[in-house]
């Protein structure tokens, strides 16, 4: 679940009042599961701490350590749990549309 997510700073852009910028830290520990979802924006970042991670029904990849994250708007992603054996650490930013929810569950 994404709730491991700590939510750092949330800033209007300037220029484009209906979009914001939130950048996050977020862990998951060996067992834990982010789902799939989708965002109404933009979201890059990297892998601070890598961990091996798994996707249904595939075999177990490893998420390596300062490896770029980039998902495009409402591109659905996630659905990955993390093996280990430590803590997965993802440095996030998201471009996205102002008042609306940071991300939603895709179906």
């Amino acid at each position: 679940d994404l709730k491991q997510r700590k939510e750092l700073k949330r800033v209007d852009l300037s220029g484009a009042q209906n979009m914001e910028v939130v950048s996050s830290v977020s862990t998951f520990k060996a067992g834990d599961e982010f789902s799939r979802h989708l965002h109404h924006g933009v979201e890059a970042g990297y892998v601070v701490q890598g961990a091996m991670v798994q996707l249904p029904g595939q075999q177990p990849t490893m998420m390596q350590t300062g490896a770029p994250i980039l998902n495009l708007r409402d591109a659905v992603h996630g659905g990955v749990k993390v093996i280990g054996p430590g803590d997965l650490i993802l440095f996030t930013v998201h471009t996205v549309d102002k008042g609306k929810p940071l991300y939603d569950w895709a179906k």
